[in-house]
């Protein structure tokens, strides 16, 4: 099977080829928090690139609930032209477009000045990094039916819109990975205590947003392969997840792993594992591919053509690339005319501390992306002191402004 061939899902969508530009945090919305000129731009460099499939940094489903300042929110359809506009962007070039949609739980800044929640009272673990984040509220039963209404309000604006699928972001540490935790999750009713429990709030957005949507508009789930913590969202947690979606209309599941806590997506652990240089899950969705009915696609430290094709053939269906497409978005176009594979990467960082490693590699990238948006070149070299301190003051002015726009606002 080659990377350039197309892939048919289970709702008979196609997505033109095997390489997704998977999701990266932009932070590059307008001050209404809808999509700026840049980010619009960065999605046209991206739909000009060749990818199968594009899928968007992080949108949230409410606006007191930020993964960080600067992302974007769609909660109504107060600013739905412009997000009609970048998913317009995003298609130009003939990809799948989806929107990943997301509500951060307990990993939101303190910054921010908003009521963190959370499936219980845990806080973050990560040393001195900890005081950026507040302790969380456990949330009542009618806090997680309000989350499960507004992952389906925004999947139907999504579709309005015009994007053609939506990914639900169930990975990384945020709510739903934080409810599938038995490490963050440590309530004893019908949302905690068994797996099946633990995944209730997942399986129900699923449901609701499938119901909602037309059939061939996608449904797509970011899922951790583990979580990389002792006690915590295990390999085998993940095949039975993975089992669970098959009725629910899953198109396809892409596969990462970690936290804020265990930033595996960048390559480290907390529990002993040793991650490959490139394409870091793919051991472990091979094994969850055995129970799988739906296409699995495979995200992380991937940058070479022939470590995508590995991917492919390996039975998986889509090869995710992230950092790699930040600094040659033409990347796809590239392995196709057969040029001369960069394996484009970033400045190393060999910082003892994983978790300020994992934040300026997250600068790094996303000073490349701005870059972009604005027309210009990356800079794969960027030192990454300096671009974790340009992150810092951006993220800075951008959460006062954040703060300000809240207390203005007119009531959702």
């Amino acid at each position: 099977m080659s990377l350039f061939s197309p892939l048919l899902l289970p709702n008979g969508a196609i997505i033109p080829n095997r390489i997704a530009k998977a999701a990266m945090e932009e932070n590059m919305a307008d001050r209404d928090h809808a999509p700026s000129a840049g980010l619009l731009q960065l999605y046209r460099a991206w739909a000009e690139g060749g990818a199968g499939l594009i899928i968007t940094g992080n949108v949230m489903i409410d606006a007191r609930a930020m993964t960080g300042p600067g992302g974007v929110v769609l909660e109504d359809d107060r600013h739905l032209d412009r997000i009609r506009a970048w998913a317009e962007a995003g298609r130009a070039g003939g990809a799948q477009v989806w929107m990943q949609i997301n509500h951060p739980g307990r990993q939101m800044p303190a910054a921010l000045g908003q009521e963190t929640l959370a499936p219980s009272a845990v806080a973050m673990d990560i040393g001195a990094l900890s005081r950026r984040f507040p302790m969380p509220r456990e949330m009542t039963d009618a806090d997680i039916a309000e989350v499960e209404r507004r992952f389906v309000t925004t999947a139907l604006l999504a579709e309005r819109a015009g994007f053609t699928g939506v990914e639900v972001h169930a990975a990384h540490g945020y709510l739903i990975s934080q409810f599938l935790s038995p490490l963050a999750n440590r309530r004893q009713d019908r949302w905690g205590g068994s797996l099946e429990n633990r995944a209730r709030l997942l399986t129900n957005v699923l449901r609701g947003i499938r119901a909602a949507v037309a059939p061939g508009f996608a449904v797509a789930v970011k899922l951790n392969s583990a979580d990389f913590q002792r006690g915590g969202f295990s390999p085998e947690d993940a095949q039975a997840v993975v089992a669970m979606l098959a009725p629910l209309g899953v198109d396809l599941v892409e596969l990462s792993g970690g936290s804020y806590e265990a930033p595996a997506m960048m390559g480290s652990a907390r529990d002993d594992r040793t991650l490959a240089r490139e394409a870091y899950f793919l051991d472990f969705a091979r094994e969850i591919a055995g129970v799988a009915r739906m296409p699995l696609m495979v995200t992380g430290g991937i940058r070479r053509r022939e470590v995508a094709q590995q991917v492919i053939d390996s039975g998986i269906a889509m090869a995710g690339i992230a950092t790699a497409l930040a600094i040659r978005p033409d990347l796809p176009i590239a392995w196709r005319l057969g040029r001369p594979d960069d394996a484009p990467r970033l400045r190393p960082i060999a910082w003892k501390n994983k978790q300020l490693a994992s934040s300026a590699h997250m600068a790094a990238v996303k000073y490349q992306l701005t870059r972009l948006g604005r027309r210009r070149p990356a800079v794969p070299g960027v030192p990454p002191a300096w671009a974790l301190a340009v992150s810092q003051l951006d993220a800075t002015c951008r959460a006062r402004r954040y703060r300000r726009w809240m207390g203005q606002r007119p009531a959702a």
